[in-house]
């Protein structure tokens, strides 16, 4: 009994659906397009005939294209099949670039030196490859003076203009004005 249950979970494991992918007694179309071990293209035939085939090959019978008419499927080792599209993906995933949004946050009455300070900060940002998100937040009375306080965004973005390009122009959200730099290229 217990020799049965332990080789049920291999099928289960070998069979079951680990993605999107059809393998084995999952193929229910009535005719496949198969294609050999070694890749070259034997044929249109019905689905069990196929099975058949992969079986004495011992080997799966793996749905490769499903949207073809009629599906193309291939006689290979799922084992490794599956492995070589796990390595395909991590490459992929290598070659595409991330990056973060930093923010820096100020108020619309920053003295010269402050700012001076966070525009530093923001280089080291972007020098790093990071986008910078510039904030500037305001609290009671300072909301009625917005439209004046633009400007401090505008020459921010001026002075980073040697290393940044401005990506999102300033824009109110709230008690707040922010305007996004990114790497110049």
């Amino acid at each position: 009994m217990d020799d049965l249950f332990s080789s049920t979970c291999f099928i289960l494991w070998r069979y079951g659906v680990i993605s999107n992918i059809q393998i084995n007694e999952q193929i229910r179309d009535k005719e496949v397009r198969l294609i050999n071990e070694d890749g070259e293209m034997i044929g249109i035939m019905s689905s069990r005939e196929a099975m058949r085939l992969a079986d004495e090959a011992n080997l799966d019978l793996v749905k490769i294209s499903p949207k073809a008419k009629p599906p193309v499927c291939k006689i290979i080792d799922y084992g490794k099949y599956r492995y070589e599209m796990s390595r395909k993906e991590k490459e992929a995933k290598k070659k595409q670039k991330t990056f973060e949004i930093k923010e820096i946050r100020m108020s619309p009455n920053i003295e010269a030196n402050d700012l001076n300070t966070k525009m530093n900060a923001a280089r080291k940002f972007i020098a790093k490859g990071n986008k910078v998100k510039v904030t500037l937040r305001f609290r009671g009375r300072e909301m009625a003076h917005i439209q004046e306080s633009k400007h401090i965004l505008y020459d921010f973005a001026e002075n980073m203009s040697d290393v940044a390009v401005v990506e999102k122009e300033p824009k109110q959200e709230g008690r707040t004005l922010s305007l996004v730099l990114a790497e110049k290229k």
